[in-house]
């Protein structure tokens, strides 16, 4: 499920984020992609969420709405930038689609402009056992940036967020 505009389980999102880098355009973690390709310590990718942020942090002022319009547009990559800018990570999937690091996942909900929050891992990882900590750790990131998000058990007694603009 997408949040509207074409992303969907298992896409990447793009968009364009200043100079975004040497190729002019930001991959936004949403958790189902490839792991981050950079050596352990480089700032690269630091810098790159920064300045998307930043950015989206400059719109927010100009407008006086937070989340501002794109970001209620595209909530999974809203969302995902969010939780990266905040210390969070993603996880990720290798070419397969086995899941190789744990972290967060979003993805689209059910509802228009509503977005779900996993914490996921490889099998054996311990994210399970994990997942209530990380995703209240999501809760704290994601309201300082305008969201609201509520923790709930899904199927299986996993935990998860389902997360939307803030009032």
């Amino acid at each position: 499920m997408g949040d509207g505009v074409g992303e969907g389980p298992g896409d990447r999102a793009k968009h364009t984020a200043g100079d975004g880098g040497a190729g002019g355009v930001f991959d936004v973690a949403t958790g189902d992609g490839p792991p981050d390709s950079q050596p352990a310590g480089a700032d690269d990718r630091a810098a790159q969420v920064r300045t998307a942020f930043d950015g989206l942090s400059q719109i927010r002022r100009l407008t006086g709405t937070a989340p501002a319009t794109w970001e209620r547009l595209r909530p999974v990559r809203a969302v995902a930038l969010a939780l990266e800018a905040g210390g969070v990570p993603p996880s990720a999937v290798d070419a397969e689609g086995g899941r190789v690091a744990t972290g967060y996942r979003v993805r689209g909900a059910d509802r228009a402009g509503v977005v779900w929050v996993e914490w996921l891992g490889p099998a054996g990882s311990g994210a399970a056992r994990e997942e209530e900590v990380r995703l209240r750790e999501c809760v704290t990131v994601l309201a300082a940036a305008g969201w609201e998000a509520l923790l709930y058990r899904g199927p299986r007694r996993r935990r998860f967020l389902e997360v939307e603009p803030g009032a």
